[in-house]
Protein backbone atom coordinates (compact mmCIF):
# COMPACT_ATOMS: atom_id res chain seq x y z
CA UNK A 1 0.00 0.00 0.00
CA UNK A 2 1.06 3.19 -0.89
CA UNK A 3 0.31 6.60 0.82
CA UNK A 4 0.79 10.59 -0.83
CA UNK A 5 3.84 11.94 0.32
CA UNK A 6 1.46 15.65 -0.43
CA UNK A 7 -1.14 14.86 1.14
CA UNK A 8 -1.09 11.16 2.98
CA UNK A 9 -4.16 9.64 1.46
CA UNK A 10 -3.94 5.86 -0.25
CA UNK A 11 -2.46 5.65 -4.00
CA UNK A 12 -4.06 3.23 -6.24
CA UNK A 13 -2.41 1.89 -9.02
CA UNK A 14 -3.22 2.83 -12.34
CA UNK A 15 -1.67 2.50 -15.81
CA UNK A 16 2.11 1.71 -14.57
CA UNK A 17 2.39 4.50 -12.00
CA UNK A 18 0.67 4.85 -8.72
CA UNK A 19 -2.16 7.95 -8.80
CA UNK A 20 -3.23 10.48 -5.44
CA UNK A 21 -6.55 12.29 -5.62
CA UNK A 22 -4.68 15.15 -5.19
CA UNK A 23 -2.89 14.78 -8.42
CA UNK A 24 0.86 13.53 -7.13
CA UNK A 25 1.85 10.38 -9.49
CA UNK A 26 5.08 7.87 -8.44
CA UNK A 27 5.98 5.23 -10.82
CA UNK A 28 5.84 1.60 -9.87
CA UNK A 29 8.86 -0.27 -9.68
CA UNK A 30 8.89 -3.84 -11.16
CA UNK A 31 8.94 -5.18 -7.57
CA UNK A 32 5.60 -3.02 -6.73
CA UNK A 33 4.30 -4.49 -9.68
CA UNK A 34 4.54 -7.62 -8.58
CA UNK A 35 3.52 -7.38 -5.56
CA UNK A 36 0.19 -5.13 -6.62
CA UNK A 37 -0.62 -7.80 -9.58
CA UNK A 38 -4.22 -8.77 -9.70
CA UNK A 39 -3.95 -12.29 -9.14
CA UNK A 40 -8.27 -13.39 -9.96
CA UNK A 41 -10.63 -11.30 -10.51
CA UNK A 42 -14.05 -11.82 -8.81
CA UNK A 43 -17.59 -10.95 -9.55
CA UNK A 44 -19.19 -7.73 -7.42
CA UNK A 45 -21.44 -10.14 -5.38
CA UNK A 46 -18.35 -12.32 -4.25
CA UNK A 47 -17.29 -12.12 -1.07
CA UNK A 48 -13.61 -10.68 -0.71
CA UNK A 49 -11.21 -13.63 1.14
CA UNK A 50 -8.46 -12.07 2.30
CA UNK A 51 -5.20 -14.11 1.62
CA UNK A 52 -1.57 -14.48 3.60
CA UNK A 53 -0.90 -13.61 6.88
CA UNK A 54 -3.85 -13.20 9.65
CA UNK A 55 -3.63 -9.66 10.69
CA UNK A 56 -5.54 -9.75 14.13
CA UNK A 57 -7.49 -6.27 13.85
CA UNK A 58 -10.89 -7.27 14.55
CA UNK A 59 -12.55 -6.22 18.08
CA UNK A 60 -12.89 -8.56 20.34
CA UNK A 61 -15.26 -10.13 23.33
CA UNK A 62 -15.05 -11.49 26.35
CA UNK A 63 -16.82 -15.67 25.64
CA UNK A 64 -16.06 -18.56 25.64
CA UNK A 65 -14.95 -21.09 22.95
CA UNK A 66 -16.77 -23.93 22.84
CA UNK A 67 -13.81 -25.65 21.40
CA UNK A 68 -10.65 -24.87 23.35
CA UNK A 69 -12.87 -22.72 26.55
CA UNK A 70 -10.49 -19.61 25.51
CA UNK A 71 -12.37 -16.78 27.06
CA UNK A 72 -11.57 -14.30 24.16
CA UNK A 73 -13.38 -14.52 20.75
CA UNK A 74 -12.56 -11.83 17.89
CA UNK A 75 -16.18 -10.93 16.48
CA UNK A 76 -17.59 -9.02 13.22
CA UNK A 77 -21.46 -8.77 12.12
CA UNK A 78 -23.33 -9.92 8.78
CA UNK A 79 -26.11 -9.35 7.39
CA UNK A 80 -27.55 -12.89 6.44
CA UNK A 81 -31.00 -13.02 5.96
CA UNK A 82 -33.77 -10.02 4.79
CA UNK A 83 -32.89 -6.47 5.71
CA UNK A 84 -35.36 -6.42 8.25
CA UNK A 85 -34.53 -9.52 10.68
CA UNK A 86 -30.82 -8.90 13.08
CA UNK A 87 -27.41 -8.98 11.94
CA UNK A 88 -25.61 -12.32 12.86
CA UNK A 89 -22.71 -11.80 15.09
CA UNK A 90 -19.82 -14.32 14.06
CA UNK A 91 -17.20 -14.84 16.36
CA UNK A 92 -13.55 -16.19 15.80
CA UNK A 93 -10.97 -17.87 18.94
CA UNK A 94 -7.96 -15.70 19.75
CA UNK A 95 -6.85 -19.09 20.49
CA UNK A 96 -7.48 -22.06 18.15
CA UNK A 97 -9.18 -19.72 15.41
CA UNK A 98 -12.49 -21.50 15.98
CA UNK A 99 -15.79 -19.66 13.81
CA UNK A 100 -18.78 -19.64 15.23
CA UNK A 101 -21.72 -17.53 15.07
CA UNK A 102 -24.48 -16.27 17.53
CA UNK A 103 -28.14 -15.20 16.67
CA UNK A 104 -29.59 -12.55 18.57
Amino acid sequence: MEFCPKCGAMMLPNKGKFVCKCGFTKDVSEKEADQYAVSEKIESQDSVIMKGEEIDTLPTTKVTCPECGNTKAFWWLRQTRSADEAETRFLRCTECRNTWREYD
